[in-house]
């Protein structure tokens, strides 16, 4: 796959805690400069970003229950509606790990179709399950459940977490989902060799930073 036809499966991301507008500003423009997918921003940018990016191809992606997945549900839900309502295209929510890992299957899918319902015919639902955290079953699990929901995405990982994709978490949820669901890898996509293998093993959008260097061939140290 060539190195422009990934730049429109990738979204170009910063959600440093001390990212500035000017920041936002940058990336917007890098995104319509190279055909990136959408900017993914913290929710407080949102409103800056669906500006600036209005009239063209990118979407604006923004985080719910970032990045710890902890929040309470209907926090969550009102999170996704308040983002869409400023702009936000896509969302990308933390799924409650530490439910998961309890056996509270039935809350973390509640937690998922609340804001499944929330972004109903407004914008696309990826569901962050921090693969770094789980172990294969887990990973089944949590991958079944978004799917059970009516999420569009499963994604690996926020960034935060202690590791981000790997080529065989993208193997095992493109196994356990099937053809058709979304898989975002996420999490120390760096350069372009990389993403070639995550693509290969069935993502379908790619979360990082370090989305110029992916385009052009380059390395860099980025989410």
């Amino acid at each position: 796959m060539k190195a422009e036809q990934i730049a429109g499966m990738i979204d170009h991301t910063l959600l440093s805690a001390v990212s500035t507008e000017q920041d936002v500003t940058r990336i917007c423009e890098e995104a319509k400069q190279y055909g990136f997918a959408t900017v993914c921003v913290n929710p407080f940018w949102v409103p800056v970003a669906a500006k600036l990016l209005k009239g063209s191809d990118v979407g604006v992606t923004t985080v719910i229950g970032f990045p710890l997945g902890a929040s309470r549900t209907e926090i969550k839900a009102a999170e996704a509606t308040d983002a869409i309502e400023a702009g936000a295209t896509e969302i990308d929510m933390v799924l409650n790990v530490g439910a998961l890992k309890s056996g509270l299957k039935d809350a973390v899918s509640r937690d998922i179709e609340a804001v499944v319902k929330a972004c109903k015919g407004k914008a696309a639902v990826k569901v962050i399950i921090e693969t770094c955290y789980l172990n294969d079953e887990e990973k089944s699990m949590a991958s079944l459940l978004c799917k059970a929901a009516g999420a569009d995405f499963v994604k690996t990982s926020t960034g935060f977490g202690t590791g981000g994709a790997t080529i065989e978490d993208i193997a095992l949820i493109r196994h356990v989902v099937g053809p058709e669901m979304g898989i975002k890898a996420s999490g120390g996509v760096r350069d372009l060799e990389v993403a070639r293998k995550l693509i290969q093993a069935g993502a379908t959008r790619l979360g990082a930073s370090s989305s110029i260097a992916i385009v052009t061939g380059g390395t860099n140290q980025g989410y």
